[in-house]
Order: structure tokens, then C-alpha cells, then sequence
């Protein structure tokens, strides 16, 4: 079965699309999530001070197409590890939910549920954002998967919104 058009992404609330729905706008979908800038190698060091905290929000239209996003970086985990210690709320993952709050409450008419969304991509910060058609698998020859960058969820066959991490 080839990959469609327009991919579906259930909603499930309490876990990783928790924050996707409809606005009278479309679609979005929105999330906090970390990401390294492309081309990091372990040579840079450790990991903590290069994985970026983002808060994200993508806006679609009603059949899918991409219409923009809202990317917020609040910093890195080191810097969460250290205002943890020395100023706890104050922290870039804190301050990445608060970011993402306030886009959410800019959406009118939001309500949370399935979406269904094209293929689209966004570099931002050296870091990909976005919903890309991919080949998964040993051996695969054709197109078979979308991932959500840099979320990390796998979307397949049988194209009904549910995905693997």
C-alpha cells in the first residue's frame, strides 16, 4: 500500500499528540520537543549541551497543506539541568510549555482530535521540523513510512493514525 496523500495522525490524549486538533484556521499540530542541529557528531562533546528544547506549532489547512510554524527554541538540556538546580520554573523546558500555551490559546475556535496532514518540511535552528515520506525498513525499495521530525513517530501502513516511536 503506498504511502497517501494526506497522512492521519490520531489523537491521544496523555501521550505524544495530545496537543493536535482543529482551529477555525484548520489543522494543527504543536508539541515540545528537542532536537540536535544537523551533522552533530559525538566529537562536539557532550550531547546535553547541544540537544535544543523547542516549542512547536505547525497550522494546516483543512485538507492538510502546511500553512506555516511557530518555532521557539528555550535552550538546552544542560542549561535544564543547571537552572533545575538554581532556579527551579525557570528552566527551558518550563519555559518551552509556557511558549506553547500561549500559541495554543491563540488558536480560536481549538479543539483537540484527529487530524489528517501532506507530507512538509521546515529547517529551523539547523534542526528539521516537519512530516517526511521516507523508505523503512531492510530492503525497502519504495516509499513506505512518514516520520515526524524531530518527534520521532513513525507513521505506516495501515495509514490509520497510529504510530510507532
Amino acid at each position: 500500500m503506498p504511502v497517501p496523500d494526506v497522512i492521519p495522525i490520531a489523537y491521544k490524549p496523555d501521550y505524544r499528540t495530545d496537543t493536535i486538533g482543529r482551529f477555525e484556521g484548520g489543522q494543527f499540530l504543536a508539541c515540545v520537543t528537542s532536537a540536535f542541529r544537523e551533522g552533530r557528531t559525538q566529537a562536539w562533546g557532550p550531547w546535553e549541551e547541544h540537544k535544543h528544547i523547542f516549542a512547536v506549532l505547525h497550522t494546516f489547512d483543512a485538507v492538510g497543506r502546511h500553512l506555516g510554524s511557530d518555532i521557539w527554541c528555550s535552550g538546552t538540556y544542560s542549561e535544564q539541568r543547571r537552572l533545575q538546580e538554581t532556579s527551579p520554573g525557570d528552566d527551558p523546558v518550563t519555559r518551552a510549555y509556557a511558549r506553547l500555551d500561549q500559541l495554543l490559546e491563540a488558536l480560536p475556535g481549538r479543539e483537540y482530535a484527529d487530524i489528517a496532514i501532506r507530507p512538509f518540511l521546515v529547517e529551523f535552528d539547523q534542526a528539521r521540523f516537519g512530516l517526511v515520506i521516507e523508505q523503512h525498513g531492510e530492503d525497502e525499495t519504495e516509499d513506505n513510512w512518514a516520520e515526524l521530525y524531530p518527534n520521532q513517530l513513525g507513521f505506516s501502513e495501515p495509514w490509520d493514525g497510529n504510530y510507532d516511536t
